[in-house]
């Protein structure tokens, strides 16, 4: 598998949670396509969480796939989120 870091992990986690956060962009940020986000989150998460977790993504609430996206949806944040650089979260 990938060798992360504990705080790229975390920042993996955090990111998969969001429902604006497409897979596209986690792969594009840590080199981990959608088959690796899935079995990270399975190896990391509660049972429970994890079922939670995917019961979510395949739902309509998430915009995970960027293919089912609305064309209104133009980045991969969320507007209130801080600036992230190099990987790590800017100070809040």
């Amino acid at each position: 598998m990938f060798n992360l870091v504990v705080e790229d992990i975390d920042r993996i986690i955090e990111m998969a949670w969001e429902d604006r956060t497409p897979f596209e962009a986690i792969e594009a940020q840590f080199g981990l396509p959608e088959s690796g986000v899935i079995a990270l989150m399975r190896r990391e998460l509660k049972r429970s969480s994890f079922n939670l977790w995917r019961k979510r993504v395949n739902t309509g609430v998430s915009q995970k796939h960027a293919q089912k996206r609305s064309a209104d949806i133009t980045r991969f944040k969320c507007s209130r989120q801080k600036s992230i650089s190099n990987n790590k979260i800017s100070k809040r």
